[in-house]
């Protein structure tokens, strides 16, 4: 299993918790068993093209996703960015 970072902008999917886990071989395979636990949640962060959307980050540990098919290690830890936006 992985730990998962979710920001507080997504934690209404999470009842609130900060971190959860998640199985899976790519990040694709871990954000699709994230939403199968937290319906709706995959939405808010991959658009209909499969692409992050514009306003997310992921990271795998320290190193950026730059691909839904990248590899993740059993013990690695997933961290879902969002950026503040306001005026």
């Amino acid at each position: 299993m992985n730990t998962v970072r979710v920001p507080s902008p997504l934690r209404d999917y999470t009842g609130g918790a900060a971190r959860i886990s998640a199985s899976g071989t790519t990040v694709a395979e871990i954000l699709a068993n994230i939403d199968r636990d937290h319906r709706g949640m995959r939405f808010r962060m991959i658009d209909e093209q499969d692409r992050v959307r514009p306003h997310i980050r992921i990271f795998i540990n320290q190193r950026e996703v730059l691909s839904l098919d990248e590899a993740v290690a059993p013990r690695d830890e997933i961290h879902l960015i969002c950026a503040l936006s306001g005026g």
